[in-house]
């Protein structure tokens, strides 16, 4: 299972706004195997979700669970689409976000941030 986390610029901090985080840490976990490392995966502004047109391949095809602190429904909309699930967190560290979905523990609930409510605003007018 291909497991992607968006992050901020160092990789080391769950980044907000998963529509447009450049930075992505993907993980192709197996069962039964340890903790993959992880694919770093850099987006371009015309790969960002927000932009992407659906109009080829994209890096993040193909991954199950998009792992973010926040993500509007315009976003969460255009991931099912692709066959993906999208998780939302207020755990900071990619890796213990990735350990608690492996282990089946529910993730801290996202702290409260204003551009997820600027999306929501954005999103009545989505094309996703």
């Amino acid at each position: 299972m291909k497991i992607a986390v968006a992050t901020k610029n160092d990789w080391s901090q769950v980044a907000g706004h998963a529509g447009r985080a450049h930075d992505w840490l993907v993980f192709d976990c197996q069962p039964g195997a340890p903790l993959p490392a992880p694919q770093r995966v850099l987006l371009t502004d015309a790969q960002l979700p927000h932009n992407f047109k659906d109009n080829g391949p994209h890096p993040l095809h193909g991954v199950e669970i998009v792992v973010a602190a926040s993500a509007g429904d315009g976003y969460i909309r255009h991931m099912q689409k692709w066959g993906t699930q999208v998780l939302l967190t207020g755990e900071t560290v990619p890796l213990h976000a990735l350990q608690k979905i492996i282990a089946g523990v529910a993730l801290p609930d996202t702290r409260f941030d204003i551009t997820t409510a600027l999306c929501k605003m954005r999103d009545l007018f989505s094309r996703h």
